[in-house]
């Protein structure tokens, strides 16, 4: 008996059923509706064409019911959000949809923004049909809006990693709360919040003593804060 030899298992992950027909949904609709947005963008489609091509995705990729779950001209103190999203019953969400050839950028979302800080929303998406981008609506002030994930169906990128990203949108997911899982994660890791864990005491005094020991260099911590500052982090919560 050879004791000696330890074979490595690899273990995959089984997802749900949610999330696995999640999955085939998505990579269904891909594959079927590419053609139509890639001809879209090629002729530059308006933005009633656009909204009509988010509808069908909206409900034949992510699993949302046209009736149910989307209300177009959402109705905001007497202004129009494109979509509202509810899940039973509850407003999720809102959907900004702009014109297959607009360049998006945080600007398209002012309006949208005050809809959602009034209507105690957290996410907001942004589309042009081609790129989907999800922001995280912080009711705070000034307000915060962050960029919690993006996603470009035309983009070069794995198809399977487009429809992990994406699946996140899902009806299912959005149920689920497994954005908010995702913008926690994304949050923690941020530059921004490594940055901060960096120049904490802890470790800026636990980084003074390993480098004496390594180098035999003595620093205090106010010269090692500013060293990392300017140097190594570079950014504008140092």
């Amino acid at each position: 008996m050879d004791t000696g030899k330890v074979e490595e298992v690899k273990v995959e992950r089984k997802l749900p059923r949610w999330e696995e027909t999640a999955h085939s949904k998505i990579r269904t609709a891909l594959q079927r509706m590419t053609g139509a947005l890639t001809e879209m963008s090629a002729r530059d489609a308006n933005e009633g064409d656009t909204r009509l091509f988010v509808t069908d995705f909206l409900c034949d990729a992510l699993g949302y019911d046209k009736y149910s779950d989307l209300t177009t001209e959402y109705v905001i103190r007497g202004q129009y959000a494109d979509y509202g999203v509810r899940i039973n019953g509850n407003l999720v969400a809102f959907i900004e949809v702009k014109r297959i050839g607009t360049n998006l950028n945080k600007n398209h979302l002012r309006q949208v923004e005050m809809y959602a800080v009034n209507e105690g929303v957290e996410w907001v998406i942004l589309t042009n049909g081609i790129v989907w981008q999800v922001y995280h609506i912080g009711n705070t002030t000034p307000i915060q809006v962050d960029l919690a994930m993006e996603v470009d169906l035309l983009s070069k990128g794995r198809r399977s990693q487009k429809v992990e990203q994406l699946t996140y949108l899902s009806r299912e997911s959005m149920a689920r709360k497994r954005m908010d899982e995702l913008w926690q994660a994304t949050k923690a890791t941020a530059p921004e919040a490594l940055a901060k864990i960096l120049l904490s005491e802890p470790v800026i005094k636990a980084t003074r003593l390993q480098l004496r020991r390594e180098t035999g260099h003595r620093i205090s911590d106010e010269e090692l804060v500013d060293l990392l500052a300017t140097t190594v982090i570079r950014n504008d919560l140092a």
